[in-house]
């Protein structure tokens, strides 16, 4: 396996600089944020130079680039249409790249629909043609499941994965957003391993003396933390993700307010480092 990171946080910086950072830094690859306007990859208005541009940029550095990384709703009924076209073009400039795993969103509940509703009739309807696009030109889909979205639990990995079961359309695995719902992360692994095509190294803090005075029905109570400061037993993690047959990346999302930005990164990839 390999450590690297979204490089979300260093989104006011151009993607450079963040790469001497992760070189540095001791990472094996990036998962690069991407979409448009952004400052690391618009892939909406890339040339073929810009394009061969960051591909050297990648291999002077010895670094791989895990994925390319646009989070957005493909599923809101008024921007459809938008970004299915914009997805395309995701998917065409990871092939020039050479990377084979795009990851997005399983897209929010639609308006006066449930969760099952929205993926059994929206996500149909959205995601088929566009995984089937992918497919054709040998990318993998992975959908971060965020509990916001319309993967919040395991029954919805379930549905999502029958109503749309090809191959290529899968998971970028976060345990994070299934701790604090006491959903079993290892065993979502283990279920789901013929899925995961992108891991998310992500830990939560569970503040168990204030959830026992507020409840579970309000917030303050867990927050998303850097790798091994928080619950998730890591060693297990990465052994069941072994067993499982994934060898790809753990890319470190920081949304981490109380550690810096570069600190927080560092101590991911030292905690995971020893796992692997």
């Amino acid at each position: 396996m390999q450590v690297g990171f979204l490089t979300a946080p260093f989104g006011g910086e151009p993607l450079e600089k963040v790469v001497e950072f992760a070189t540095k830094a001791g990472f094996d690859c990036l998962e690069v944020a991407s979409g448009p306007g952004s400052k690391h990859f618009d892939f909406t208005a890339a040339s073929d130079a810009d394009i061969a541009g960051v591909r050297r940029l990648f291999d002077d550095h010895s670094l791989r680039i895990s994925s390319l990384a646009w989070y957005t709703d493909l599923v809101a009924p008024a921007t459809r249409q938008e970004r299915a076209g914009q997805f395309r073009q995701l998917v065409d400039a990871a092939v020039k790249l050479g990377v084979n795993v795009v990851c997005t969103l399983g897209g929010m509940p639609v308006e006066g629909k449930d969760r099952f509703a929205t993926i059994e009739e929206d996500c149909r309807t959205a995601f088929t043609p566009l995984v089937e696009y992918a497919g054709e030109k040998g990318v993998k889909v992975a959908l971060e499941n965020w509990f916001a979205t319309n993967l919040q639990n395991l029954a919805h990995f379930q549905r999502m994965f029958e109503v749309i079961p090809h191959a290529n359309y899968g998971l970028n695995f976060d345990p994070s957003h299934l701790v604090h719902q006491e959903i079993d992360y290892l065993k979502a692994v283990d279920h789901f391993k013929d899925r995961i095509f992108h891991t998310h190294a992500k830990d939560t803090e569970i503040r168990y003396y204030q959830r026992a005075w507020i409840g579970t029905l309000n917030g303050g109570w867990w927050r998303y933390v850097i790798p091994g400061t928080g619950v998730i037993d890591w060693g297990q993690y990465i052994a069941h993700l072994r067993f499982a047959g994934y060898d790809g990346v753990l890319s470190i999302e920081h949304e981490d307010g109380k550690v810096g930005r570069e600190q927080g990164m560092e101590i991911g990839l030292r905690h995971l480092k020893q796992f692997i």
